[in-house]
């Protein structure tokens, strides 16, 4: 696995590579440490973070390769991303004065105009023994699922799947009952169905403990609330490309949500090209679990 570890000296850039330590990082990986300089007074402070991040970094077995440049953050960790093929890409961010909807402009555009996945480090955890994927029920997930089990491959994470469905009328208070049953709604033939049981399985070939959650409501306001009641180590969610400009994408309101409220890492994997009718997932989310054809 090939990482790449962003730093301009801010301290939850040292959190990142202990993160990365306590549940990726092993024999095998490949870490680049980019340092970002935008300021000459700030080199001392860099440098000593990058020497820390380094150490611990090896210490659990990982190749480290240091690269220092000069320049704007957003520009550089491009022109890096274009150099060398990366599984995803680790950036340090905080909530502005400890509130919601307060990264920094520089974290958004990194997230949207990076080409790989981008792993957002929020918080301060040091493992990843719990980990939450955000699906939509369908295949545009499929990227997310693929690079969830690589990491969970690397540790004894348990995987949570969370999908969200639209709440039922009180008329249907009964079918929704049923639908919060998994285990019923595995066994049916519908499209959510076969898609949520190939999620699942394609974390318990790989021998990873790994199961299904339904709520019910808003998609992004449920997903929060999973996020803080769960005390999950990493939330994975998606993003889509935009219509627009090569290697640019858009989060969408859900994923802008789960970074923007998150207290632990957020990764965000780039999901499938739109289709004519829009979004898979937007069309999947608006709703509740049903695609039309």
């Amino acid at each position: 696995m090939k990482i790449l570890i962003c730093s301009d000296g801010h301290p939850q850039a040292e959190a990142a590579a202990r993160f990365i330590c306590g549940g990726i990082a092993g024999e095998g990986t490949e870490i680049t440490l980019l340092g970002i300089i935008e300021h000459p007074s700030d080199q001392a402070a860099l440098d000593e973070s990058l020497r820390l991040s380094s150490s611990v970094l090896r210490e659990k077995g990982a190749t480290v390769e240091t690269v220092t440049r000069s320049g704007l953050p957003v520009a550089e960790i491009q022109r890096q991303a274009r150099e060398k093929q990366y599984d995803f890409v680790v950036i340090g961010a905080e909530h502005k004065d400890g509130g919601p909807f307060a990264l920094s402009t520089k974290a958004y555009h990194l997230i949207k105009e990076v080409a790989p996945p981008v792993l957002v480090m929020i918080g301060q955890r040091t493992e990843m023994k719990k980990i939450l994927i955000c699906s939509g029920g369908n295949a545009a997930i499929e990227q997310a699922v693929k690079l969830t089990g690589d990491l969970a491959c690397r540790g004894e994470p348990n995987v949570t799947i969370l999908h969200v469905l639209a709440e039922a009328p009180i008329i249907y208070s009964d079918l929704q009952k049923e639908e919060e049953d998994v285990r019923h709604l595995l066994a049916t033939n519908s499209s959510l169905a076969k898609n949520l049981r190939r999620e699942l399985e394609a974390f318990t070939a790989r021998g990873i403990q790994a199961q299904i959650k339904l709520r019910h409501g808003l998609v992004s306001a449920e997903i929060v609330r999973e996020v803080s009641d769960g005390g999950y180590d990493l939330v994975v969610a998606g993003s889509a490309p935009s219509g627009g400009a090569l290697r640019t994408y858009v989060m969408g309101d859900v994923t802008s949500e789960i970074v923007n409220r998150a207290d632990c890492p957020v990764l965000v994997v780039r999901g499938l090209p739109r289709t004519k009718k829009g979004s898979l997932w937007n069309r999947l989310f608006s709703r509740g679990g049903k695609v039309e054809s």
